[in-house]
């Protein structure tokens, strides 16, 4: 029997083992800005197999909040902890946690004059030795390894050897997912990789998001439209750098949206999908994802949802803003 790609996406990686209790966990931090912290005592834990939405208006600081997550920012105060570890104090020690991290940025940060294998073989790098590195620009290396995880995002392996600067937009989204899979990390971060996108590329690029945040994997997405929510267990809304509210995503209502927002938050239906083979045909031509689940429908505050994280992990609790 062939293998769905919903099993095969689940498969990827060798996460296996006992899942920790805790994938991340941050505790009081502060990040100082110029005219007020960027971060000011954010508090959040992330269990495996959580899906959790970062919501909050631009300079809210989500994407600082990512970097602290990630370790490319270090706070001024508070504690970061990793699989329940703190960050090593070596450079190696560090780079073999954050090895488990990985971030799916809004400019996906491939480099484009090199290869596809090569980009992939990206999340190999802090496995790897220098001269195993080194090899691996001068002779793409472990080819049948990245024709596996393009063959899981229904990409053809024939774009191995393609630069990315020839690949079309759909392209790139699932070659940066799929060196996500090669690294194989427990944490996924993303910031906002569904800004700028046409509606049917966003609505699959959630969807398998979404799915591949299976145990022992847990997901953080910074999003900035609230009707995107359908699929995730809590979300966190962040305002001037604190943490306004964490709350199960069923109890996210329009009144407390405004509170977060200032205003009514910004919508837009994108994960509606064009009708018709005349939609479907355009999104294959733009290099959309084939989803292997369908994609969410749009998020209503305050509606009766299902809770997919209530055996995964904490139900989140309410911040109130200080101040």
């Amino acid at each position: 029997m062939t293998e769905t790609r919903t099993e095969s996406v689940r498969a990827a990686g060798s996460t296996g083992g006992a899942a920790p209790a805790v994938v991340l966990e941050l505790e009081g931090i502060l990040v100082p800005g110029r005219d007020r912290p960027r971060l000011d005592q954010v508090s959040l834990r992330l269990a495996p197999g959580e899906r959790v939405a970062l919501l909050g208006p631009s300079g809210a600081g989500k994407s600082t909040l990512l970097a602290v997550a990630n370790g490319l920012l270090s706070p001024s105060a508070g504690t970061v902890r990793w699989q329940g570890t703190p960050p090593a104090r070596s450079g190696r020690g560090r780079r073999r946690q954050q090895a488990r991290i990985g971030t799916l940025w809004q400019d996906l940060r491939l480099i484009e004059e090199l290869s596809v294998q090569q980009n992939l073989n990206a999340g190999r790098l802090a496995f790897w030795g220098w001269p195993r590195t080194l090899l691996n620009l001068l002779l793409p290396l472990e080819s049948e390894a990245c024709a596996a995880v393009l063959r899981r995002l229904d990409l053809d392996p024939a774009l191995l050897g393609e630069p990315v600067a020839a690949l079309s937009g759909g392209q790139r989204q699932r070659v940066a997912i799929a060196r996500l899979l090669r690294q194989d990390p427990l944490l996924l971060l993303a910031d906002e990789p569904l800004a700028s996108l046409d509606p049917r590329l966003a609505a699959d690029l959630l969807a398998l998001l979404l799915e591949l945040a299976a145990p022992p994997r847990a997901l953080l997405l910074s999003l900035h439209r609230p009707d995107l929510l359908q699929g995730f267990d809590r979300v966190l809304g962040l305002r001037d750098g604190r943490l306004l509210f964490d709350r199960p995503v069923g109890a996210v209502d329009a009144a407390l949206l405004e509170a977060l927002y200032g205003a009514a938050p910004p919508t837009a239906d994108v994960t509606r999908r064009r009708p018709g083979a005349a939609g479907r045909e355009a999104g294959v031509k733009a290099g959309g994802l084939t989803p292997a689940v369908s994609p969410p429908e749009p998020f209503t505050p305050g509606a009766s949802t299902p809770e997919p994280g209530a055996s995964r992990g904490s139900q989140g609790n309410d911040a109130t803003e200080r101040g």
